[in-house]
């Protein structure tokens, strides 16, 4: 039985060969709203055909046009819109997370308390943190404070007027849809929330470093294209992380490489110190979060190792851009069969 508050609500998953995962999801999905919109981008895994069966809404995405979040969300949103026009409230969720019972009251209500605010989001935490250290460093990136925020996820509930408004997600975004997104939202004077109530559960399923240097090239390829979006505004924003990933990725040990023939390699000692130095800095920074000693550690090694394939999304994005290429995903998991 569907909880009255819940009428109200259209949830739209997206997915893309997400196996097993996808089943979980839609199931969670479906035991919460009474419509529920599966959008595919090209899965090869029966996803689309499963969706279907279980009583979903299924839009599968033109393949003649480049697949993206941002697309599948916009086009799961037109499709709620043709069924249910009259829907105040979208819940968007990926296809490798299952919404958390409880989540959608929790997000009904923080939104009818709160007029002002446009979108609401809860905690997302990974299903098995200790099966992998990747697992584990998304479950840390996942965890945030409660109150009002200047961006969130993919995974979020939104009221539609304010998603039409916006005019939606930015099709050609392929990473960081969600925060370009948020600032146009901001900008038209709507506020984003994050509650503070379990709303999902993750999946990363990442096993090997080549996907974790993937996932962290495609965050650098989010950074460069949201900067070059938004970067000249006010808030200036992805710059600052931009020229971070420039600094620690490229300018400091090619710097350092340069000077070492004239300083004996003693310009080699000193980057290091600096690396050290900022390791130092995250890790406390970690354990004023209230992390034990060895995540603030993980968490702190990774950070400042991804500084390198970041780099290689920035410099993936400006190559893109200098030959006219279309800007097209970057995956960085298989399907979970």
């Amino acid at each position: 039985m569907i909880p009255e508050s819940n009428q109200t609500v259209a949830i739209i998953a997206i997915g893309r060969n997400e196996g097993d995962r996808l089943k979980s999801c839609l199931r969670a999905a479906m035991a919460g709203a009474r419509t529920v919109v599966y959008v595919d981008s090209g899965s090869e895994d029966g996803s689309a055909e499963y969706a279907a069966s279980v009583g979903c809404i299924v839009v599968q995405l033109d393949p003649a046009q480049p697949f993206s979040a941002a697309r599948a969300r916009n086009e799961g949103f037109a499709c709620v819109m043709e069924h249910e026009p009259d829907v105040d409230l979208v819940q968007f969720v990926d296809g490798d997370c299952d919404l958390v019972d409880g989540w959608l009251e929790r997000g009904v209500a923080a939104l009818n308390e709160r007029p002002d605010v446009a979108i609401a989001c809860g905690h997302v935490r990974e299903i098995h943190p200790e099966a992998t250290v990747y697992n584990k460093l998304c479950d840390l990136e996942w965890q945030q404070m409660p109150g009002e925020i200047g961006a969130c996820g993919g995974i979020f509930m939104v009221r539609a007027e304010a998603f039409r408004a916006a005019g939606g997600f930015r099709a050609d975004v392929i990473a960081g849809e969600e925060p370009e997104f948020c600032v146009r939202a901001r900008r038209a004077g709507w506020k984003i929330l994050q509650v503070d109530a379990a709303m999902a559960r993750h999946d990363a399923a990442m096993t090997r470093f080549s996907q974790w240097g993937r996932r962290a090239l495609r965050s650098g390829h989010a950074y460069a294209q949201v900067a070059a979006l938004h970067g000249k505004s006010d808030e200036r924003y992805y710059v600052r992380d931009c020229r971070r990933i420039w600094i620690w990725g490229l300018v400091l040990p090619a710097g350092a490489l340069c000077l070492a023939p004239f300083t004996y390699g003693l310009s080699l000692a000193a980057m290091l110190i600096l690396y050290a130095l900022q390791f130092v800095r995250i890790y406390f920074g970690g354990k004023k979060r209230g992390w034990t000693s060895g995540d603030a550690m993980t968490y702190a090694f990774f950070t400042v190792l991804g500084r390198f394939p970041a780099l290689a999304g920035l410099l993936t994005y400006r190559w893109r851009k200098l030959r006219g290429h279309t800007l097209t995903i970057i995956e960085h998991k298989r399907s979970s069969n």
